[in-house]
């Protein structure tokens, strides 16, 4: 099972202001010395031990996350922020997929506005499964895709598409998909998928609270002993108080959420647009902290980055 981020921003797509590249660029030539530009294997070394917020970024772009199978050329895609513009589509070794299953969180503007630029949506040999516990997913998309919002309808573009409301486990191929309710404006949901013993959730726009802590039968089947939670991080401790029934999680609360359910790795998601590459790395390490604070053992921390693929 193969993770890619394609978006990992919260609410709005951030782009990176030139007063952000100017302020790397001033950083990185400050840390430099005249032997860091002596030959080219110099700047390869010098450009490697830069720290990841100075020579990469985390990325601009609302939620996408997409799961693929070695052995099935079905990719599953979670939410179709403006990251799905982003999405790579196919894979060495492998012809274009002719079908895609989406799912959806919900049905905020972030989660949906990149799905008008999604290529393989034109595409006749192509075919669209979609999915959610909500319905009227087919009025929503026909709503966002219409005038005076997009040129294009969505009756007029090309795919073959199926809309599937979600009552229970669904299987797909290899693989079945769980979901649960979760707390968020409008109703937020999780899902986990289950693959050969591997188990990934997706779990963004929540809150959480004393509930999802609970040692109930449908937290404990949901989340115990997971391989990897991609899990709402928007704020720091101080932005979270400021912001309760906001609908989001500081990245401290989900350090204990994951350590409670036994979770082996935790990716930090859906961050705060205001929030520039150096804050989110800062964010990293006081994650880290907190967990050596805790005497916390078994459990990963990392920022999901866009282009970022992770094998479970």
């Amino acid at each position: 099972m193969l993770v890619h981020f394609w978006g990992v921003r919260g609410s709005l797509p951030t782009p990176i202001l030139p007063a952000e590249v100017q302020a790397k660029v001033a950083a990185i030539v400050e840390q430099a010395v005249p032997d860091d530009f002596a030959d080219a294997e110099s700047k390869k070394r010098f450009l490697a031990g830069l720290p990841p917020w100075l020579h990469s970024t985390v990325g601009g772009n609302s939620p996408c996350v997409s799961v693929d199978l070695e052995d099935f050329n079905e990719p599953i895609i979670f939410d179709c922020g403006s990251g799905m513009r982003e999405m790579k589509i196919g894979s060495e070794g492998k012809p274009l997929p002719e079908r895609y299953h989406i799912f959806f969180s919900h049905f905020h503007w972030d989660h949906l506005y990149g799905f008008p630029f999604f290529g393989p949506a034109f595409n006749p040999a192509v075919t669209l499964d979609f999915y959610s516990p909500k319905p009227h997913m087919q009025e929503y998309l026909t709503g966002l895709m219409s005038q005076p919002y997009f040129p294009v309808q969505l009756e007029t573009i090309r795919s073959t598409k199926h809309f599937h409301l979600l009552e229970n486990t669904v299987s797909i191929g290899p693989l079945s998909v769980e979901f649960k309710k979760m707390s968020h404006p409008g109703d937020s949901f999780s899902y986990k998928i289950t693959h050969n013993g591997k188990r990934f959730i997706y779990a963004t726009d929540v809150e959480l609270s004393k509930a999802d802590f609970s040692p109930d039968a449908e937290n404990i089947n949901f989340f115990k002993d997971a391989d990897c939670i991609v899990l709402d991080s928007q704020y720091t401790p101080d932005d979270a108080a400021d912001k309760s029934n906001w609908g989001h999680s500081s990245f401290s609360t989900a350090v204990d959420f994951a350590a409670h359910w036994g979770i082996k790795r935790l990716f930090l998601f859906h961050y705060e647009p205001a929030y520039d590459d150096l804050k989110l790395y800062e964010i990293l390490q006081s994650a880290r902290s907190y967990l050596e604070e805790k005497h916390i053992k078994g459990l990963e921390v990392s920022l999901a980055t866009e282009g970022l693929e992770i094998a479970l």
